[in-house]
């Protein structure tokens, strides 16, 4: 099991890509550009949702183990994915809002930090507003311009079959590869996807990965089912729903289903969405003045303190070497 250490030695290390090429994906995981800071982009964007009032009080149930942080911040995005690649993840698919969004403006920048690990780069196309399979086909175009020829759709089945179907010449020009958001194998594979994914991790828990990558290969589809290590956005956006991280059990239980399903990649939901309470990105004890406490890693896989803090990156770690050796 390879050790994730300390941001501080992390930046001792060679990057991936000195050691030669890339690897075939086997993980990736869902990433986040969209957080700011007062000092960095003139207001706290993300951090402050739902009425929160950084620095403080922030809209997740965890806090960051390296403070609140901007995605436009060069160095730590850098370190990000150090941490990303020395967890032994393949790729990162970056969240995407359309031409012109805040995501859309820093991807150069993740582009480079992720080249310069070893570290492959996807696409996750949102839901934004306005959204069709014909600006799809003009973004995926535009993304691929940058080098990106690996696509995530999100909700994609939001959007009529007929119209995917119709535009899948366009869409997989220059051999791009699609995933659809969902587990109806069957209209994935009409629509003309590649390949499927889950996302949320409340909706499939590991029981269905099973049925649904079973159902997805049949049909000759890729399956990349979402394994997560917990759920709270309760003071993200309100949702009520809560999938406790049982001190690392909920992400072993996943993985395994995901391992013992024979996925062909695993995704991971995700490095560092905090307003759903789903991320591995490293998280620290605090306590605000009236007494609330953030949720934190205390007691994952046994660990305290600074082990702790990142026991899931040390975990996807372990994880990815399984998957590795039962997918070689």
């Amino acid at each position: 099991m390879r050790r994730i250490v300390p941001l501080v030695l992390l930046l001792l290390l060679l990057p991936a890509s000195a050691h030669g090429t890339t690897p075939d994906v086997r993980v990736t995981a869902f990433y986040y550009p969209w957080y700011g800071t007062s000092a960095r982009d003139g207001s706290y964007q993300h951090w402050g949702q739902d009425g929160h009032r950084p620095p403080n009080d922030i809209a997740s149930s965890y806090y960051p183990a390296r403070g609140l942080y901007s995605s436009s911040d060069k160095g730590v995005i850098g370190n990000q994915m150090a941490e990303i690649r020395n967890a032994g993840i393949d790729e990162i698919a970056v969240s995407w809002w359309g031409q012109g969004s805040p995501e859309d403006q820093r991807l150069p920048l993740v582009l480079r930090a992720a080249k310069r690990w070893g570290l492959q780069v996807a696409a996750h196309l949102e839901p934004y507003p306005g959204r069709s399979v014909a600006s799809t086909v003009a973004d995926v175009a535009y993304l691929r311009s940058l080098g990106i020829t690996t696509f995530y759709v999100y909700r994609a089945l939001d959007l009529p079959v007929s119209d995917w179907a119709a535009a899948k010449p366009q869409l997989h020009a220059g051999g791009a590869l699609l995933f659809a958001q969902t587990a109806m194998a069957g209209a994935a594979a009409a629509a003309g996807f590649d390949g499927i994914y889950t996302y949320d991790i409340v909706t499939y828990g590991g029981g269905s990965f099973g049925r649904i990558c079973g159902e997805a290969q049949r049909l000759h589809l890729l399956c990349a089912p979402s394994v997560g290590p917990g759920y709270d956005a309760r003071r993200g956006d309100g949702d009520p729903r809560v999938k406790p991280r049982r001190n690392g059990e909920t992400y072993d239980a996943m993985w395994r289903a995901a391992i013992q399903a024979r996925a062909d990649r695993v995704t991971i939901t995700s490095f560092n969405e905090w307003h759903e309470g789903t991320q591995i990105e490293p998280a620290v004890p605090k306590c605000l003045p009236g007494g609330f406490c953030y949720l934190n890693y205390e007691g994952a896989y046994g660990t305290t303190g600074l082990a702790a803090s990142y026991a899931y990156l040390n975990r996807t770690s372990y994880w990815s070497s399984v998957l590795g050796a039962a997918n070689p």
